[in-house]
């Protein structure tokens, strides 16, 4: 198979085997691999890639989206424009976060084991958005934030590695964490999964100005919990 697109690595069905048990059984021993769990998702995530584009081509938004493909990184966003804009808006809200927790949107690992062009961007596109997804739901950079997110993102998407980032993340939650994952947050991220519209279906970079409590009523998404 040749390189259909510049980091694209071709590999049979059974090399993409091997890479998914590895690199699963190593993002459970790891959570912190994020190139592990990156080579898992692209070799377990096909159908769910497939599954994913056909949502998108019905959604007015989610078709421009694959036909524009926009990409999120310092290059395409200008983010002294996002720091100037007001507090409480959804690009004030996404500079802030990414100040706070030291991140940049250059740091997304390139897509490199899915075997078609357009389902390797629905594969960039949704973790170059993972960061607005935390912004947006209100969820913090730590496990009970990031469980949280990997819910939301396998009820949306039915990506493998979300579930298994949702399914084994918990283990990992002190006692405190615990307790609230399963009294508040759990029952509250699955409602607002299932209830709210697809966070691939949503052109974020057009939406910067919006106060992003407007932006979560236009996206259906309930009150967050009190604050992690």
């Amino acid at each position: 198979m040749d390189r259909l697109y510049g980091t694209h690595k071709p590999t049979n069905f059974v090399q993409k085997s091997l890479l998914a048990v590895g690199s699963g059984l190593m993002s459970i021993a790891d959570p912190s691999r994020d190139d592990m769990i990156s080579i898992f998702g692209e070799t377990t995530g096909n159908l769910a890639l497939r599954s994913m584009r056909e949502q998108m081509i019905v959604d007015p938004e989610g078709d421009r989206i694959l036909k524009e493909r926009p990409v999120i990184n310092t290059k395409t966003v200008n983010l002294d424009y996002l720091k100037s804009l007001p507090i409480g808006t959804l690009g004030k809200e996404y500079s802030n976060f990414l100040v706070k927790y030291n991140l940049t949107p250059d740091a997304r690992r390139p897509v490199s084991f899915v075997d078609d062009v357009e389902l390797a961007y629905i594969m960039r596109r949704y973790r170059e958005i993972h960061d607005l997804t935390h912004v947006t739901l209100g969820m913090p950079i730590n496990m009970l934030g990031e469980v949280t997110v990997k819910w939301f993102e396998g009820i949306q998407y039915g990506l493998p590695m979300c579930v298994l980032g949702a399914f084994f993340g918990p283990i990992r939650l002190g006692p405190r964490h615990t307790a609230k994952y399963l009294r508040l947050t759990l029952p509250w991220i699955v409602r607002t999964a299932r209830q709210s519209r697809s966070f691939m279906n949503v052109y974020f970079e057009k939406h910067w100005h919006k106060p992003i409590q407007e932006f979560r009523r236009e996206l259906n998404i309930l009150e967050p919990p009190p604050k992690i």
